[in-house]
């Protein structure tokens, strides 16, 4: 009995993990076309509705993990997410009014997507070290890859609606994953945990290491955004190629990504997080740098092996120096979240900036490769420990230096 009940202790939180990716897999990527088929939004609407949604969530992103972090319980604000996702998926799918929709998108959908980022949370809470972290990001990257296409498929084959339905049943075993996670809580004996962070080496950041750590990820996430973005323009118009190879490209390197996630978990009980962020940041530069000169879909495809390992890195090991650098697990998750939500928007100006140069649409990776060089810097020089004055010559009213976060 003993077995089988630590057997399925291990196994909530991967259910918990698949089961939220595939919340954000439905909604997201369906989200545009639900507004358009149900609510009949027009581009311009659509637009809005997204960047309205897409503030709430990222409002949110620091707000709850926050409460989850003064309240020192992830799991209960978690079981509240599910049930707004439930909620959601009900009203959009007996609402037919456009503003009713994005009220129930701002008011419930983006507190509800804060749900992953409080699972990340609880793991650290619970003292799970980077590979624990690591290898359960990858069962969100799986989800991510197969939830887009079992949308679609349950949209073509049952129609629009059918994919609310689905969101809502992922709702309903997300509650019930999350609320057997807190029975178990509840019934285990209580007892020091082992905590994750004296596994790193090295020296700790200060304060405004911190925040230059957290912009250089801004940066990182930007350059994967742009790269994202452009690639069916960049293939089309750039290579003269046919758009099919933008869509293999990316699932490719979205395919590669979830194994490297796992050889990550292996290797980060090896080395250290700034030496794998460092890996990563080298292979986005090499990728970048060769999208700029790629002349055939042969060695792009080739090429996302290398735009898989930076990805990973970025998304797995990002998310666990994060969480140590931050001694509050919520606000570390949600702010390394808001992360990318931020680098979709400096996305922008690198596209409009570079697509302006000679090199046309390579000129866009051209300075995604100059930006993750930058990046790489600013990761490596906030590492730095501060230098030390010896006691004789410290000035008697000098400013006390700033304190390490972990």
């Amino acid at each position: 009995m003993d077995i089988r009940n630590e057997g399925m202790k291990r196994l909530l939180v991967p259910s918990a993990a698949l089961l939220w990716g595939f919340q954000f897999a439905f909604l997201n990527p369906a989200l545009a076309l639900l507004l358009v088929a149900l609510f009949n939004a027009t581009p311009a609407e659509v637009g809005w509705v997204l960047a309205v949604y897409n503030a709430s969530g990222f409002v949110a992103s620091l707000l709850v993990p926050a409460y989850a972090d003064r309240a020192n319980d992830y799991l209960r604000p978690m079981l509240a997410c599910g049930v707004l996702t439930l909620a959601l998926s009900a009203l959009l799918a007996v609402s037919t009014s456009l503003p009713l929709a994005v009220v129930g998108l701002i008011v419930l959908g983006g507190p509800a997507g804060v749900g992953s980022s409080l699972l990340f949370a609880h793991l650290r809470h619970s003292g799970a070290g980077t590979a624990d972290v690591v290898n359960t990001r990858a069962i969100v990257s799986f989800a991510w890859v197969a939830g887009p296409p079992l949308a679609t498929f349950i949209m073509g084959a049952l129609g629009n609606r059918a994919v609310l339905l689905a969101l809502g049943a992922v709702a309903v075993l997300n509650v019930a994953t999350t609320a057997a996670m807190i029975s178990r809580r509840r019934a285990a004996v209580v007892e020091d945990r082992p905590k994750a962070h004296g596994e790193e080496d090295g020296n700790p950041f200060s304060k405004f290491g911190v925040a230059a750590v957290v912009f250089a990820f801004i940066a990182l996430q930007a350059t994967n955004s742009a790269a994202v973005s452009i690639m069916s323009l960049f293939v089309t118009q750039g290579l003269g190629v046919d758009v099919i190879w933008a869509g293999v490209a990316l699932g490719v390197s979205a395919a590669l990504e979830i194994p490297a996630l796992f050889l990550i978990g292996r290797l980060a009980r090896r080395y250290s997080s700034r030496a794998l962020i460092a890996s990563g940041c080298v292979a986005g530069i090499a990728y970048y740098a060769a999208m700029a000169f790629v002349s055939n879909p042969a060695t792009l495809i080739a090429l996302q092996v290398l735009n898989a390992w930076f990805f990973g890195i970025v998304a797995g090991v990002g998310l666990t120096l994060f969480q140590r650098l931050i001694p509050r697990p919520g606000l570390a998750s949600g702010l390394y979240t808001n992360t990318r939500r931020a680098g979709a928007i400096v996305s922008g100006p690198i596209i409009a900036l570079g697509s302006t140069t000679a090199l046309g649409y390579q000129g866009i990776f051209a300075a995604c490769a100059a930006l993750t060089v930058v990046a790489l810097l600013v990761i490596v020089l906030a590492g730095r420990p501060p230098r030390r004055i010896p006691p004789k010559q410290r000035p008697a009213a000098s400013a006390p230096v700033l304190d390490a976060i972990d």
